[in-house]
């Protein structure tokens, strides 16, 4: 049995992902992880992709997703689904937490 990932949140350092924009990598599993993202209004992500499939949760704010394309406004309590190598940008429309998990895991995104 795999040892368990205990993370408190006050420990663990941000990571700039870009100007206005922070994540912090709170969990990680043999298959997943969960991470925090947070960014202040105005914040654009370009379009990217990776092969993990990304599962979101809005926390706080609203953000625009264009997936595949599409774009989508979220606001508090909404949720999503990314399947992996689906092109995806994000527009923060006002200051913003989400709740994301990916799987498998970004082995960039794991903790130091």
């Amino acid at each position: 049995m795999a040892a368990p990932d205990i993370v408190r949140w006050a420990e663990v350092e941000p990571v700039e992902v870009a100007p206005g924009m922070w994540r912090r990598t709170l969990g990680t599993g043999e298959r997943g992880m969960l991470i925090e993202v947070r960014a202040e209004p105005g914040v654009q992500l370009e379009a990217h992709s990776h092969p993990a499939e990304q599962i979101g949760y809005v926390v706080s704010g609203e953000v625009e997703l264009t997936i595949d394309g599409t774009p989508y406004r979220f606001s508090q309590g909404d949720s999503y689904a990314i399947p992996g190598n689906v092109p995806h940008s994000a527009r923060f429309l006002t200051s913003c937490v989400l709740a994301e998990y990916f799987t498998p895991v970004r082995e960039e995104y794991r903790r130091k």
